[in-house]
């Protein structure tokens, strides 16, 4: 009987304990709750504008890219009208009434007209446009700027004294950029207009034995120290 009693005393002591157990758990969990709900009526709006801000981050870059996509289409769509009529002047004219929605794009535009304007016969009209495309500043590819500067000698031709001409082509082959052989070439045709011929043959030797030069501009400097009486010399590459 003791040992019964005993046992029934131990069973209803460990179910006063679980009870006690119980009860401070669900007390634990009815603070943590509160504390949560007072925390997010307290700091709640921040989570809801960081959600919107998401939401709306994300919906006015697509805008943007539907905007951009519109928008480089049409100037496509702009510039092949452009250079769709029938002849170079009307090209040319129609390519220096265009106005390209950025400077990288406008730049493009002044050089396709300035080709068509050399293609019509008007050469002032290309070297103006082309020196004020060389001229630019900006942050568009330096790239663009040379090449509109070497074509802008190009076009103005024996209209620029030789020695005008030998200081443009130094600077642009003294910048080691992808004109540089080009410029050589042309300072090659100088030297030769001059009566420098041993220069010309140095310099055109100095193209053809270039690493980095093009079949097409090793041929034209081959044929050219052939046509001064020159010998190519064994690093041609022929």
């Amino acid at each position: 009987m003791l040992l019964s009693s005993g046992y029934e005393e131990a069973n209803q002591g460990g179910s006063r304990v679980s009870e006690t157990d119980s009860f401070i758990q669900e007390v634990t969990e009815e603070v943590r709750r509160d504390r949560l709900f007072a925390l997010f009526r307290r700091y709640g709006w921040i989570a809801i504008l960081a959600v919107l801000l998401i939401v709306g981050g994300a919906a006015w870059n697509e805008y943007r890219k539907s905007e951009n996509r519109a928008e480089a289409q049409a100037t496509g769509d702009a510039l092949l009208e452009a250079l769709d009529r029938d002849d170079a002047a009307a090209r040319a004219e129609a390519l220096g009434a265009f106005d390209a929605p950025s400077e990288e794009a406008q730049i493009v535009v002044d050089l396709l007209a300035a080709g068509e304007a050399l293609e019509a016969g008007r050469a002032e009209a290309a070297t103006e446009t082309l020196g004020a495309v060389a001229s630019t500043s900006g942050e568009a590819p330096e790239i663009y700027r040379e090449i509109a500067a070497f074509k802008a000698v190009l076009a103005a031709g024996t209209r620029l004294p030789p020695e005008e001409r030998r200081v443009r082509m130094e600077a642009l082959a003294s910048s080691g950029g992808p004109l540089a052989l080009l410029a050589e070439e042309q300072l090659a045709l100088v030297d030769v207009e001059e009566g420098r011929t041993e220069a010309a043959l140095t310099r055109l030797q100095g193209i053809v034995d270039a690493a980095n030069v093009s079949p097409g501009l090793r041929r034209r400097a081959s044929q050219l120290i052939v046509a001064l009486g020159g010998e190519l010399g064994s690093g041609t590459g022929q």
